[in-house]
């Protein structure tokens, strides 16, 4: 019984690089919390524009 397995060893992620971890988590934070509140204060402009 000749099954073709291939054993990948979980080290070998030649397309990441994991030297900016914490940059990158940094950065998605900041732009989610930006994002986040750039959405709010237009909507309180939108509230106000409305009323």
């Amino acid at each position: 019984m000749d099954a073709n397995v291939r054993i990948n060893d979980p080290r070998e992620h030649v397309n990441e690089e994991p030297r900016n971890d914490l940059f990158d988590l940094i950065a998605g934070v900041a732009g989610m919390g930006g994002l986040m509140t750039v959405i709010f204060f237009g909507m309180v402009i939108f509230k106000f524009l409305t009323e």
